[in-house]
């Protein structure tokens, strides 16, 4: 009778330990505002590593669930200005405690930039930014300005830098500083390591600072190429502490990808089935996302298996307990 109770015990702790989709998870979601909703019900599923997400906006998903935390982007000095921006943050769900500000602000709107040059940019920051940190109806973690991976962005950061301290003797306040990366791995690691000294060294305060890449990818490459990069990648940054979280720029479908990116960097096909990629992101087939599942209502995800076969030994041992 002992010997099955604690076997019954044993099963239960293991069916019911958490899985890596449960685990506190650094994965997150670039939402492009994809019509497609039974892939965003895929990715945000309960299964779902992804934890996080933001739009480039202020504004939710209407596909998206409060289960996961929303990441407000504060794109350009018209966002910081506007005078309802308080109200705005302040309706937002109490998971999001994370703020984004300026969008690539070295690079141009045709690309998805904001387009604002340094001094501009750090005097809007300080005005209508900074006091978000402690505002009397909400208190923020706000970001410094995401630019673009390249000595063009870090020339820009240069610049910003310097003007906050024209501003301001402590400088442009902030708690975490978000990143953008196109390139092979090797190019992220370094650019992570280059942007990690700018901000810590010789600095007491920045000694913690956590990093966020919103947007990563490798662009214009086959799927080997890009599934070893997501793979090298992913494993390097869950490891490193100072990194909080991540997104793939590449939530939607093959056929919807831009010819900068190429098709490789989507994780669904054409048919809305996840890639090898997009299969990799969500923790592979152990986690109920092998390639090709699709989402409810685009002829149903594949559930994990594990819970059912778990409740099924249980389920055998609790009858062998009553019978003995």
């Amino acid at each position: 009778m002992r010997a099955s109770v604690s076997t019954l015990i044993c099963a239960y702790a293991l069916c019911f330990a958490p899985t890596r989709a449960t685990l506190p998870s650094k994965r997150g979601l670039a939402y492009t505002g994809s019509d497609d909703q039974a892939d965003t019900r895929l990715l945000l599923s309960a299964q779902s590593p992804i934890s996080w997400y933001y739009t480039w906006s202020l504004y939710q998903a209407q596909s998206a669930n409060d289960s996961v935390a929303f990441l407000p982007l504060i794109h350009n000095t018209d966002d910081a200005s506007n005078s309802d921006l308080t109200t705005i943050l302040d309706r937002l769900p109490s998971s999001s405690t994370h703020l984004l500000t300026f969008n690539e602000p070295d690079g141009t709107t045709d690309s998805g930039g904001s387009s604002i040059e340094p001094e501009d940019a750090a005097k809007s920051y300080m005005d209508h930014i900074a006091p978000l940190r402690s505002s009397d109806s909400r208190q923020w973690n706000i970001s410094h300005p995401s630019v673009t991976g390249s000595g063009q962005g870090l020339n820009w950061l240069q610049r910003f830098n310097s003007s906050c301290y024209e501003l301001d003797d402590a400088g442009c306040p902030m708690d975490f500083v978000a990143v953008h990366w196109y390139g092979d791995f090797a190019g992220l690691a370094s650019w992570l390591g280059t942007l990690h000294e700018f901000y810590t060294e010789n600095s007491t305060t920045n000694a913690d600072l956590k990093f966020w890449i919103t947007e990563m990818a490798l662009p214009q490459q086959d799927e080997d190429a890009t599934v070893a990069m997501m793979n090298q990648s992913l494993a390097y940054l869950d490891d490193l502490d100072y990194v909080e979280g991540y997104a793939w720029f590449g939530a939607f479908r093959s056929d919807s990808a831009n010819e900068w990116t190429g098709d490789a960097v989507s994780l669904f096909d054409d048919h809305g089935g996840l890639t090898e990629l997009g299969s990799l992101y969500l923790g592979g087939e152990q986690n109920g996302f092998a390639e090709g599942t699709k989402g409810e209502g685009n002829s149903a995800a594949v559930p994990s298996t594990s819970m059912s076969t778990c409740s099924l030994i249980l389920t055998g041992l609790a009858m062998t307990l009553l019978l003995w």
